[in-house]
């Protein structure tokens, strides 16, 4: 089965995983890759060198077995997704198996970054969300999810979220075929970028 790929990017904490999860839901559970499941492999580094990453740049990422496996998908293979660990700041060494679906959904920051990854995905979207909205929301997240303080989070965020964000991803919104407010609700959103993406499916035989 040739799956229609659905890609999502947007600023970190826009709403990209939560708008792909209910984007999943209406699209008979298709499965759904992140992007941050590719950062690279880095154990060879102790743990505070690994801390020090730039996970806001695009080199950070291993792109290139994203667009292997996203091609493996279009082709009707199943592939295997990375297991990262962000407190180790390091992949697992497991895998999560990915199978061949009506739909894929593909979010994460730089997903419409890269050329080579662009020409894959047959719908994009980008979640615009003001970053102070997003600062609010990723504090919230990494001091209840991710072990950090509110300190560490707020460094992090002006060392080398917000100018990657400035540089890297807002500028991708270009690329879209559709641009939706990570502010407004669900109820609005998930509509409208369902009616782009059938649009598109239905162009390329996919129901």
């Amino acid at each position: 089965m040739k799956p229609h790929i659905i890609g999502i990017a947007g600023p970190s904490s826009s709403g990209k995983t939560s708008l792909a999860s209910r984007l999943a839901q209406q699209l008979n559970g298709a499965a759904i890759v992140s992007l941050d499941s590719y950062y690279r492999e880095l154990s060879e580094l102790p743990l505070e060198e690994r801390a020090k990453t730039n996970f806001d740049h695009p080199d950070a990422l291993e792109w290139e077995i994203l667009s292997r496996h996203l091609a493996a998908m279009a082709s009707g293979k199943a592939f295997d997704e990375p297991v990262y660990s962000f407190a180790h700041h390091t992949r697992t060494g497991e895998t999560r198996r990915i199978e061949p679906a009506e739909f894929m959904i593909v979010e994460g920051l730089f997903v419409l970054y890269w050329p080579e990854l662009r020409s894959l995905l047959e719908t994009k979207i980008y979640v615009r969300t003001d970053l102070d909205v997003c600062f609010r929301r990723r504090l919230a997240r990494d001091v209840a999810e991710r072990g950090r303080t509110p300190e560490s989070v707020y460094a992090m965020y002006e060392r080398t979220v917000r100018p990657g964000a400035e540089a890297f991803v807002c500028p991708t919104a270009e690329h879209a075929d559709l641009i939706v407010s990570g502010e407004e609700p669900f109820e609005q959103t998930v509509p409208a970028a369902l009616a782009v993406i059938r649009k598109a499916a239905a162009a390329t035989g996919v129901r």
